[in-house]
């Protein structure tokens, strides 16, 4: 157990704030069946938008530990991207490594899970106009004395990532550094506070969200790499589908709904690409 930890104060934040049992992720059956025509042409006969995300990831999408309600930002935006198509949101909740899966294969209509555009997953999908920005983050406990200023410090050390993302990509990259990998958050970060990892590396808005939300005994590291786009993954070939994505968020953007969101769950605006 890492100094000054303690075990049942700290285990009990982690718990309400941030746990949710596996099982809980898979609750929701995949609804529908591929090969239905696109939501926003359905609305006679499906009127649903069916929606992945993991349900596990805070702030991005997450169970209110009071209300037992999915919330979060990722959940905001796809109430608000639907109601603009004219669409019921239609949550299916599921590990993060199965979500992109679960598009491809028409299971589900979009994903909408802090997904990041990277040029290998735009061969294999179609995305959205960005809806935020992000970027890689080092969360280190509070009590470290190592400085790790990239992931080469890492070297012998043991890094945390979630399994599938992009965040283990980066890390397998360089080599020398033991990687633990994980299907969701609130497990990372508890091996983090107890010191059976070094390090974490995930979503820099993930740490604002620590700092400003939670107890735990971590703190920011160094950023890792340039600012990401974040958005709504689709399958390809559905052009008439996406550009009515494009322009729900716009709607969303011109009125102020993403700048709000984007303050309520990260205190700032992370709506536009930060400076490098």
């Amino acid at each position: 157990m890492a100094e000054g930890i303690d075990n049942g104060g700290r285990r009990r934040v982690l718990e309400q704030l941030l746990a949710l049992p596996a099982s809980a992720a898979l609750c929701m059956p995949w609804a529908g069946a591929a090969g239905l025509a696109d939501p926003a042409d359905a609305r006679g006969t499906r009127g649903t938008l069916r929606i992945a995300l993991e349900g596990t990831y805070p702030p991005f999408n997450f169970m209110d530990p009071t209300s037992g309600q999915l919330t979060g930002h990722d959940v905001d935006v796809a109430r608000a991207v639907a109601t603009r198509m004219g669409l019921e949101p239609q949550f299916v909740l599921t590990e993060w490594s199965a979500i992109l899966p679960a598009v491809r294969a028409g299971r589900v209509d979009v994903a909408i899970s802090q997904v990041i555009i990277t040029p290998q997953r735009a061969k294999a999908f179609d995305f959205s106009a960005p809806y935020c920005y992000s970027q890689p983050q080092l969360i280190v406990r509070k009590n470290e004395r190592a400085s790790y200023r990239t992931l080469a410090d890492l070297k012998g050390r043991t890094l945390g990532v979630r399994q599938n993302s992009v965040f283990e990509q980066q890390a397998r990259a360089v080599p020398g550094i033991k990687i633990k990998r994980y299907p969701a958050v609130p497990e990372n970060l508890q091996d983090l506070a107890f010191g059976r990892i070094d390090a974490l590396l995930d979503d820099s808005l993930l740490m604002q969200y620590l700092i400003r939300k939670t107890q735990l005994p971590l703190k920011a590291g160094a950023r890792i790499g340039a600012p990401e786009p974040v958005g709504i993954a689709l399958r390809k070939g559905r052009p008439a589908f996406r550009l009515a994505i494009d322009k729900a968020l716009r709607e969303a953007r011109s009125d102020g709904t993403l700048r709000a969101l984007s303050l309520k769950w990260f205190g700032q605006d992370a709506g536009s690409m930060p400076p490098t």
